[in-house]
């Protein structure tokens, strides 16, 4: 490869990093964006800012034969909550599962609201049970709201929507010790905000389930 080949290529990746970056700071809202672009540095914006379950996935997986036993687990797990809630967006990633609850899933907000409602609350009843079924998981439960409103004010809402639901799962047995609860507002956007129906769909809670302690060193001893 010649030297001239090799500075071209590493212009253009340094030129997709970048556009992929501020594209990530276009859709955050004004708070992150000051934060991400403050406390950033050097290193790829974009990854910094909004709720990051999927990064934090891949950054606790353990690999070797002892996370290909954690993945088994997973696995079993992830297929649970499809067959049980199938308008939930569950994704095996690394050795954990991400799961997207939006307005297809039943587990969704009205506008402005926090309020579960009958639907939201049968679903998060059946994925309770399934949690509580495979106890050593730890839960990352994340909370978002469309782009209409105020930056704070949405920020304290998308909290306020995780806290729902981490409330009544935990009301249905599942440890609160086993949750970390965060919101993080208009930031991250999976459909366009533009429309109607994309904000209905902003507004939702994702689920991110690792092993914990527990589970990583009954699968390491197991795998030795």
């Amino acid at each position: 490869m010649t030297r001239k080949f090799t500075s071209f290529l590493l212009v253009g990746m340094m030129f997709l990093t970048l556009n992929s970056s501020c594209n990530a700071i276009k859709n955050s809202n004004k708070t992150q964006r000051g934060a991400a672009i403050g406390g950033a540095g050097g290193a790829v914006v974009g990854g910094l800012i909004g709720g990051n379950i999927g990064g934090a996935l891949i950054g606790a997986a353990i690999g070797g034969v002892a996370g290909g036993l954690i993945g088994n687990k997973m696995d079993k797990q992830a297929q649970k909550i499809e067959n049980e809630i199938p308008g939930a967006d569950v994704k095996r990633v690394g050795e954990g599962i991400h799961i997207i609850f939006d307005d297809k899933s039943g587990v969704n907000f009205a506008f402005d609201s926090s309020e579960l409602t009958a639907e939201a609350k049968s679903n998060l009843d059946k994925v309770a049970e399934i949690f509580n079924e495979f106890p050593d998981t730890d839960l990352m439960i994340q909370g978002y709201t469309d782009s209409v409103g105020n930056d704070e004010y949405n920020l304290k809402l998308s909290k306020r929507r995780a806290e729902a639901v981490a409330q009544y799962i935990a009301n249905a047995g599942v440890a609160k010790s086993r949750m970390t609860v965060e919101g993080f507002g208009e930031a991250s956007p999976r459909f366009d905000n533009a429309t109607k129906d994309g904000q209905a769909k902003n507004r939702r809670v994702e689920i991110g389930v690792s092993a914990n302690k527990q589970m990583i060193e009954d699968a390491k001893a197991q795998a030795n």
